[in-house]
């Protein structure tokens, strides 16, 4: 608080401490009444300079002039290195036909220059500072439960191991348990054999003893011998048991087989503070992505979203008619196309004048000041959608509109600088059907079409050379192909494509990586996607006519 303010900050004069406030002097930097303002310039001193107290502290103080001390310099000489001159210097002849600015007029710009500077510092370059170590800090405080997740992945998999291994040696110990039957069971009909022959030679020697004793002639001649019978001894039976051969361990494929830890991998990527854009510090995917709000914006069908500003965003569908709402729904401007026909796509320049395409009219159109104008108008192909660069040029994909041909051109202004068709080979890039080829330029400048026809999205780099396709993602729980038609990009330069059939958004990084689904929110029919500068998803529902905003970064 002001030491000279009383109670509710009414300020008082710094002489008598009493009265209000009326007047305050600029040089010596006091608060005055009006009856001390005479007796504050009594004393005669001339530097004295009384200005009503609400444009305190603006006067300037020039310097005084070096070569005439009783003149302020008021001016500088730009010829001279911006030294301070008086108006008496300008006279002189050491600065005849110099050029001069006044004082003034620098310092105003200089000030304003510092409060601008000041107003990034506060609001732009220190919360960045601040983001920094708090990801940092947040990074540290996250270091043991991340790594206590990498041995509690590591027991889960050991005691998978030990789980695998208990049912091999189990089943083998069944596989013995068997082979043990079958031992006993060889071994013991053998043996049963044996035992019935030994019997019969015990009741042949029992015969032989009453021979030997009877002296009756009819029984001993009839006797037959047996001994060849009983000589042909029976085969020997040797059953060896079942070897068990471990084999050996080899521990580098054991440690291969068992998982693998990636090495610290310490990146550092350039961060570049743009004073003019916002922030776009590292941010992490949301492990469940939140609706926020929900547009209804009358369409029978609504297939294309853009962002303006500000919860702002353009719409367009199953009509004419192109409407902007807020984030509440409520609808704030309405455009529509001469032509009568819907338009194919829509999108915003950086001056945030409305583009959209008429495929039936073969135009590209400008929307400024609520007035209409034709940008550019093709001959043969058909526009199907845009995107408006980082650089300011226009990128449209288009149809040929006979044999649905389709290829990419940049557009500066109405003029035409780039055609992307066909890659090294000679062979097309984008597949030749009558599906739209949905558009965006991710930050790295790639530029990223999603091909419903092809159930792929092609990425090429700015020279139109191709960097990667993406046909989707396995998974259980998505039934249908991959059916991309809205795509955009996030601030980290991640590539998210709407999959109409599957009701989802994949969310891939820029080398076209799946990292995972937006599938809750209860989408239906997805279709238009776009990302404000906050890295809001908005998504239009192609059948119920609703856009959703949905947060899917931290």
């Amino acid at each position: 608080m002001d030491p000279h303010s009383r109670a509710q900050d009414v300020h008082r004069c710094d002489f008598c401490e009493t009265a209000i406030v009326y007047s305050y002097c600029d040089f010596c930097h006091v608060n005055l009444c009006k009856p001390c303002v005479v007796d504050h310039i009594s004393d005669g001193y001339d530097k004295h300079k009384i200005v009503p107290f609400g444009e305190r502290r603006s006067t300037l103080i020039y310097p005084k002039c070096g070569t005439h001390p009783h003149k302020n310099c008021d001016l500088q000489c730009k010829n001279c290195n911006d030294i301070f001159v008086c108006s008496s210097c300008t006279a002189s002849q050491t600065h005849k036909g110099h050029i001069f600015v006044e004082v003034s007029e620098v310092y105003t710009t200089k000030k304003n220059a510092i409060a601008d500077e000041a107003n990034k510092l506060e609001n732009l370059i220190s919360p960045t500072y601040e983001e920094i170590a708090l990801d940092l800090e947040n990074q540290l405080a996250s270091l043991d439960g991340g790594y206590e997740k990498l041995t509690t992945a590591m027991s889960k998999q050991g005691e998978q191991w030990h789980r695998e291994i208990d049912i091999v040696i189990n089943k083998m110990k069944i596989q013995i348990s068997g082979i043990k039957v079958k031992h006993r069971d060889i071994l013991q009909k053998h043996l049963h054999e044996i035992k019935q022959i030994q019997a019969l030679i015990k009741q042949t020697l029992l015969a032989i003893e009453e021979i030997k004793k009877s002296t009756e002639v009819s029984p001993t001649i009839e006797y037959s011998s047996k001994i060849r019978e009983f000589s042909k001894l029976p085969p020997k039976v040797k059953i060896a048991l079942p070897t068990f051969f471990p084999k050996p361990l080899d521990h580098e494929k054991l440690y291969n087989m068992f998982g693998q830890i990636t090495p610290l991998s310490t990146a550092t990527e350039k961060n570049v503070l743009s004073l003019n854009q916002p922030n776009t510090s590292v941010r992490d995917l949301l492990d469940e992505p939140e609706l926020v709000a929900t547009i209804q914006t009358g369409y029978e069908k609504v297939s294309r979203v853009t962002y303006l500003r500000e919860d702002c965003v353009w719409t367009c569908g199953s009509s004419k008619d192109i409407k902007c709402f807020n984030i509440k729904g409520v609808l704030l401007h309405t455009v529509s196309n001469k032509s009568e026909q819907r338009p194919n796509d829509i999108t915003v320049d950086s001056d945030g004048n409305l583009l959209f395409c008429d495929g039936t009219a073969g135009t590209v159109n400008k929307v400024k000041n609520r007035q209409t104008e034709e940008l550019i108008r093709l001959q043969g192909w058909s526009p199907c959608s845009l995107c408006v660069t980082s650089n300011g040029d226009l990128l449209v994909t288009m149809l040929s509109g006979n044999d649905y041909k389709s290829k990419v051109v940049r557009y500066s202004g109405s003029t035409e600088k780039q055609t992307i068709q066909f890659d090294d080979e000679g062979k097309p890039l984008y597949t030749r059907n009558i599906n739209v080829k949905y558009i965006t330029e991710n930050r790295n400048h790639d530029i990223c079409v999603a091909e419903c026809g092809a159930s792929a999205v092609v990425v090429v780099n700015q020279n139109g050379k191709l960097r990667w396709r993406y046909i989707g993602h396995p998974s259980v729980t998505k039934k249908k192909p991959f059916c991309p038609v809205g795509i955009t990009t996030d601030s980290q330069s991640r590539v998210l494509t709407a999959d109409n059939d599957n009701h989802c958004i994949h969310i891939l990084d820029q080398n076209g990586q799946f990292l995972r689904y937006i599938d809750k929110c209860n989408l239906n029919y997805p279709r238009g996607i776009c990302v404000d500068n906050n890295d809001n998803l908005f998504v239009s529902e192609f059948y119920n006519g609703n856009v959703k905003k949905i947060k899917f970064l931290r």
